[in-house]
C-alpha cells in the first residue's frame, strides 16, 4: 500500500461501499420509507445525503488507515510482522466482547429505534443521520476492518470474509451470538500465529 492518500481514498472508499451497504440496507430502505412522499426526487435526494455521510464516515476512517500503514511500513521490519498479526486479531477478537461492541452493534441492528431517537428535520438533519449512523458502525467494525487491513492486507478474499462476517452480525437474528463466534475465532487465531508465525505470511502479503 504504497499509494498517495487521494488513489487510496479512491480505493478505500468504495471498498468500504461494497462491503458495508449490504448490511446497512435495512436501515436505509427504512429510510428512505420514511421520506418517502410526492416529492420522489427530493425524497431520493434526501436518502443520498444520509448515505453519502455515512460513507464520509468510512472514507475519513480511510485517512487514519493510510498514516497507520504508512508509519507501519517505516517503523516495522518484516520479521516483526507475525507478531504484529498476532496482536491485530487478539485486539480484534476481544473487542467483539466489550460493552462498546456490544452497543454498537445493538444499534447497527435496530434501524426503526436509531431512525426514530436520532430523527433530525431538514437536509441538514439527513447530514447529521447518516453521520451518526456512521460512527456507530465503525465503532461495531472497526476492529474486523483491522483485521482487513493489518491481517489481510486488503485483499478481495478477506473483503468478502469481512463482508460477510459482518452482514451476518448486523442482519441474521443471531447476528450476536455470531458476534461472539467470530471473537473466539479470531483469539483462536491469534494464538496460532503466535505459535506458528509462517502463516503470517500466508495472510495477505505485506501489510
Amino acid at each position: 500500500m504504497n499509494a498517495a492518500l487521494g488513489p487510496f481514498l479512491g480505493i478505500w472508499t468504495p471498498m468500504m461501499a461494497a462491503m458495508m451497504l449490504p448490511s446497512a440496507w435495512p436501515m436505509i430502505l427504512l429510510h428512505r420509507r420514511g421520506v418517502a412522499g410526492p416529492a420522489r426526487i427530493r425524497s431520493e435526494l434526501r436518502t443520498g445525503i444520509f448515505v453519502g455521510a455515512y460513507l464520509l464516515v468510512w472514507g475519513a476512517a480511510g485517512i487514519g488507515v493510510w498514516i497507520g500503514v504508512r508509519i507501519t511500513d517505516a517503523l516495522l521490519p518484516m520479521s516483526a510482522r507475525p507478531l504484529a498479526v498476532a496482536a491485530i486479531l487478539l485486539l480484534a477478537g476481544v473487542y467483539q466482547f466489550t460493552p462498546l461492541k456490544k452497543a454498537c452493534l445493538r444499534i447497527c441492528r435496530s434501524p426503526m429505534d436509531f431512525l426514530l431517537t436520532h430523527w433530525y428535520p431538514g437536509v441538514a438533519g439527513e447530514l447529521r443521520l447518516g453521520l451518526e449512523h456512521g460512527v456507530y458502525c465503525l465503532g461495531c467494525c472497526w476492529a474486523l476492518m483491522a483485521v482487513f487491513v493489518g491481517a489481510g492486507a486488503m485483499g478481495l478474499l478477506w473483503a468478502a470474509i469481512i463482508a460477510v462476517a459482518v452482514f451476518v452480525e448486523k442482519v441474521s437474528a443471531r447476528g450476536s451470538g455470531f458476534a461472539r463466534v467470530i471473537g473466539v475465532v479470531l483469539i483462536a487465531g491469534a494464538a496460532l500465529v503466535a505459535v506458528r508465525p509462517d502463516i503470517a505470511l500466508s495472510f495477505g502479503g505485506k501489510m
